[in-house]
C-alpha cells in the first residue's frame, strides 16, 4: 500500500466535470496501445484529446504536438501515459501551461511531482485510470 492520496471522490467528479480539454502525454496510434484505447474512450464521451508525442504527427484525428508548451489552446487536464521516472517534467509543463489538474495512469506515480503539482494548486491523481473512474463516475451520476 502506497502512501500517496488521491483526490477525493468529489473531486475527481469535479475534474471530470469540469475538464473539457485533455492533453494525452503518451499517446500512441497503435490501437493496442492503453493510451489509444483510454484516449478514444474519453473522446467518444466528449472530451477534445490533443496528443502529446514527439513520435506522432496525428492520433485519433486530432494533430500531435511534441510538447505540453507546443498546445496552442488551453488544457483543463494532463493525462501521462509514461513511466514514473519521467513524470516530473510533464508535471512542470502542466503546472507552466495554467492547467488544472493532472492524472497519472495506472502504473504511474511520482510522489514527488504530486506533491509540488498540489503545491502549485492543480488537482492530482496517480496510478489510476481515467476510463475507468469515468466509467464509475457516469454510473453514480445515474444512480
Amino acid at each position: 500500500m502506497s502512501s500517496w492520496m488521491n483526490e477525493s471522490p468529489e473531486t475527481v467528479a469535479r475534474i471530470l466535470e469540469q475538464s473539457r480539454t485533455i492533453a494525452v502525454v503518451g499517446l500512441s496510434s497503435h490501437p493496442w496501445r492503453a493510451s489509444h484505447s483510454v484516449s478514444e474512450y474519453m473522446q467518444q464521451a466528449g472530451y477534445r484529446i490533443i496528443p502529446v508525442n514527439p513520435n506522432e504527427t496525428a492520433v485519433l484525428g486530432e494533430r500531435a504536438y511534441a510538447t505540453l508548451e507546443a498546445v496552442p489552446e488551453k488544457v483543463d487536464l494532463v493525462n501521462i501515459f509514461r513511466r514514473s521516472e519521467f513524470v516530473r517534467p510533464f508535471v512542470e509543463s502542466a503546472i507552466g501551461i495554467g492547467a488544472k489538474a493532472v492524472w497519472m495512469q495506472e502504473t504511474v506515480a511520482d510522489e514527488a511531482a504530486a506533491r509540488r503539482a498540489r503545491d502549485a494548486g492543480l488537482a492530482v491523481m496517480m496510478d489510476s485510470c481515467i476510463m475507468r473512474e469515468h466509467a464509475r463516475w457516469l454510473r453514480e451520476k445515474k444512480s
